[in-house]
């Protein structure tokens, strides 16, 4: 679930930072994107944590993963806009980050 959380919720506003942010050109529509993917993220990491999907104590190093994968998943699909399906599949990266912060905490 945690999965289908952060990169349902990345990926939606990722789509909704970047169709505000066109009016503002091309910077505004990567820039839109980024904003709206990060927030995602992080509002998806809340949720995560008020339906107990990943402990308190987790919620950090579950963004940071989250985070870094969006990051990932923005390079990756930026350098591919020429084919739909790698942008697509890339917002997998999201899930797979913070699913990775998650266990990464729980390490320590």
């Amino acid at each position: 679930m945690l999965f289908l959380v952060t990169c349902g919720a990345g990926g939606a506003l990722s789509v909704l930072g970047s169709i505000l942010g066109n009016a503002f050109g091309k910077t505004g529509l990567f820039v839109g994107a980024v904003i709206g993917g990060v927030a995602g993220v992080t509002i998806a990491c809340f949720i995560a944590r008020r339906f107990r999907l990943i402990e308190h104590g987790r919620l950090i190093s579950t963004l940071i993963g989250g985070i870094l994968g969006y990051v990932a998943a923005a390079v990756i699909a930026v350098n591919n806009l020429y084919t739909p399906v790698i942008p697509v599949l890339s917002v997998s990266l999201i899930g797979i980050g913070a699913i990775i912060g998650s266990i990464a905490k729980r390490n320590q």
